[in-house]
C-alpha cells in the first residue's frame, strides 16, 4: 500500500443551490489551487500518480495546480448534496440555507436522513457512496508511489469516516470543517489507511492569504 493525499477542490460557485450551477470554480478557487500547486512544487512534493473526479470543479482545480497527466475517475465524484437537499425540502419542508451558518444544522440532517434511507429516490444510496469511496481508495492505494487525489469535501469526510470509524454525526462535523484546497493524508499502517494529516492549508497560512481560507 502507498499513501494518498486527498485535496478538496477550490472554492466553487458559492451562490449556487443546485448541482449544475455549483460545479465551477470561482476566481478565488482558481487562485487557491494555483497557490497550492506552487506550494507543492516549492516543497518538492513527489506524486507520480495524480487523480481527480470527473466534475468540472475537480478538473479545474487540478489544471490550476499545474498537474499533468491526471487520471479522471468518476468514483471520486461528490455526492449530489443539492439534489438531496431539494428532496429534503419537498419531503420534510427543510429549507435549503442561503448562508454558510445555515449549513451547520442542515448538513447533518441531510446525512442522517440519507444514511437511514429516508430520502425518496436519491441519486445514489448512502451504501453505494460508502462502497465506491472504499473501493477507489483501495485501488489507488495498491498502486506504485504516493498518489495525489483531487476530490470533494463529502468524499473526504466519508474517507475519514471509514478510516476513523466515525458515526454519521462525526462525519458531518468533519465535512463542515474541510476547507477549499485543503490537504488530507491517508497512510498505510498495519494494513489499513490511517489519517496522518487533516485540513492542512500551508499555502494559505500567511497573513495576506488567510482571507482565502474558505469553507464554501
Amino acid at each position: 500500500m502507498t499513501h494518498i493525499t486527498l485535496i478538496r477542490h477550490g472554492q466553487a460557485n458559492t451562490e449556487a443551490r443546485d448541482e449544475a450551477s455549483y460545479d465551477r470554480l470561482s476566481a478565488l478557487g482558481h487562485q487557491q489551487a494555483a497557490w497550492l500547486g506552487d506550494h507543492l512544487a516549492e516543497t518538492g512534493s513527489h506524486h507520480p500518480r495524480i487523480y481527480c473526479g470527473t466534475l468540472t470543479r475537480h478538473i479545474e482545480t487540478a489544471t490550476a495546480m499545474g498537474c499533468q497527466e491526471v487520471i479522471q475517475d468518476p468514483r471520486l465524484n461528490e455526492m449530489e448534496y443539492f439534489t438531496m437537499a431539494q428532496a429534503m425540502e419537498q419531503q420534510f419542508n427543510l429549507p435549503i440555507p442561503q448562508e454558510r451558518e445555515g449549513f451547520i444544522e442542515h448538513l447533518p440532517k441531510v446525512f442522517q436522513a440519507w444514511a437511514a434511507n429516508k430520502i425518496d429516490a436519491p441519486p445514489e444510496s448512502w451504501q453505494a457512496f460508502e462502497q465506491r469511496t472504499q473501493q477507489v481508495l483501495s485501488d489507488i492505494a495498491e498502486g506504485d508511489g504516493p498518489a495525489l487525489v483531487v476530490t470533494s469535501g463529502g468524499f473526504i469526510s466519508m474517507a475519514m469516516r471509514q478510516a476513523m470509524g466515525l458515526d454519521t454525526n462525526g462525519m458531518a462535523r468533519v465535512a463542515l470543517a474541510i476547507m477549499n484546497t485543503s490537504m488530507h493524508r491517508l497512510f498505510p499502517i498495519g494494513g489499513h489507511l490511517s489519517p496522518v494529516l487533516f485540513n492542512a492549508v500551508p499555502h494559505l497560512d500567511s497573513t495576506e492569504r488567510q482571507y482565502a481560507q474558505t469553507h464554501l
